[in-house]
């Protein structure tokens, strides 16, 4: 007993002693938007949209030696979604909520609700411009070999509520399974990472549900010095979406110099595979990023892969970067080249490959400490062949914009040792 009662003082002083720290955030930004031609083409029945959305987090974040925790309630709304005088809202949900545990300098095991941010976004981001962004429920083992080499290997097993037998997913195309392998080695100025993504997507076959296994599996190189980046990726998907079989391909390459007065210069591409409209065939071409950050790429008006364009003709975009920056400000404009991956065809006739140019142009203002000013203005000029797919008159003036502010300070922070 006198044993027991010195050796639980003992494991008590050690966890008194260890050093921790808490702090708290505020994540509040309100955007406003002007959509007139924003992912859809416009019309003569259609008006412009104008609205003001808001995102409303605190961020807790807890840490020791051993374990680190994050919970982060937010509150995402339109201006006016309730009457002035409702006693009812749209409440809280958690985009965040997870432990991180470290058991030795080379392993540590993150668990729960968690963003999946890997890389340049493209398979597994955030999609931090969404107000309410984007987390899974996961359990990730993280292993460092050394400072240079890590692995991750994470999965999710998902269900739609406790239950004492099996029944049916209920969210569509969203994985039931989850599991991904990846890689991350740094070499001086050149970076190497390697995905293995593997998802179980449920579908029904006469009422029965059928798990279709499909992966997304590739390398991503980096090169960085200090006027000069580069990076380039390649992806291919193989599996089964339901009953149909998966074949597709990605690839891309960036390169971007800063000059000494802050003026960047760049050029990039992408490739999405995709099915011609003739194809007839129920094998899937079209390559899906599925969990990417999708707004980050192919223009900001969202016209390609942001809840659209799936299995769709696929994309080739080519693009330049121009921009300037300094401590206070940031300026970018993008000029986008769209065409059709695969053949766009109309009642049998075979259109133009070329989809259209987007003109992309972005300001960011450090208005004082935490608190920043975005504002940004896009415009497509279409082709007959992106109307073919999407709908819409190309002759009308397609364009968007928004102004969005930002207060990111931290509310509280406590060290004790």
């Amino acid at each position: 007993m006198k044993h027991l009662f010195i050796t639980s003082i003992a494991l008590l002083s050690i966890i008194y002693a260890q050093s921790q720290q808490l702090d708290v955030t505020a994540d509040l930004r309100m955007r406003y938007e002007y959509r007139h031609g924003y992912s859809i083409l416009f019309n003569d029945t259609l008006k412009a949209a104008n609205f003001i959305t808001q995102r409303s987090r605190i961020n807790i974040d807890y840490s020791n030696q051993r374990i680190k925790l994050r919970i982060s309630p937010q509150n995402v709304r339109v201006w006016g979604d309730v009457a002035t005088s409702s006693r009812t809202d749209l409440g809280l949900q958690f985009h965040e909520a997870w432990a991180d545990l470290t058991i030795n300098n080379n392993l540590s095991i993150k668990a729960g609700r968690q963003e999946l941010n890997y890389d340049d976004s493209r398979i597994l981001g955030n999609v931090d411009w969404l107000m309410q962004a984007r987390s899974h429920d996961a359990l990730i083992t993280k292993i460092k070999t050394d400072s240079s080499n890590v692995f991750h290997i994470g999965l999710a097993v998902n269900a739609n509520r406790e239950t004492n037998s099996r029944e049916n997913y209920a969210i569509p195309t969203q994985y039931k399974y989850l599991q991904y392998l990846w890689y991350h080695g740094s070499f001086g100025k050149s970076g190497i990472s390697f995905l293995l993504f593997n998802q179980g997507i449920p579908y029904l076959v006469n009422g029965i549900e059928k798990i279709a296994y499909n992966q997304t599996i590739g390398p991503r190189y980096t090169f960085a010095n200090t006027r000069l980046n580069a990076d380039a990726a390649v992806y291919l998907q193989s599996g089964k979406i339901a009953a149909n079989k998966l074949s597709a391909l990605y690839f891309s390459g960036n390169i971007n110099y800063k000059s000494i007065k802050g003026f960047v210069t760049g050029l990039g591409f992408e490739y999405l595979s995709g099915k011609a409209g003739n194809n007839t065939t129920t094998k899937v071409k079209s390559f899906n990023p599925w969990y990417g950050t999708n707004h980050k790429f192919n223009g900001f008006m969202d016209y390609f892969y942001v809840g659209n364009h799936i299995n769709s003709t696929g994309l080739t975009d080519v693009y330049a970067n121009f921009g300037y920056e300094n401590q206070k400000l940031k300026l970018k404009l993008t000029p986008h080249y769209f065409a059709s991956a695969a053949g766009v065809y109309q009642t049998g006739v075979k259109q133009d490959s070329y989809l259209g140019t987007e003109i992309d142009f972005t300001l960011t203002y450090n208005v004082v400490e935490n608190v920043q000013l975005f504002f940004g203005y896009s415009q497509m000029f279409a082709s007959t062949s992106l109307e073919v797919l999407r709908g819409g008159d190309k002759d009308k003036t397609n364009n968007w914009a928004f102004l969005s502010l930002h207060f990111n300070p931290k509310i509280f922070t406590s060290k004790t040792k």
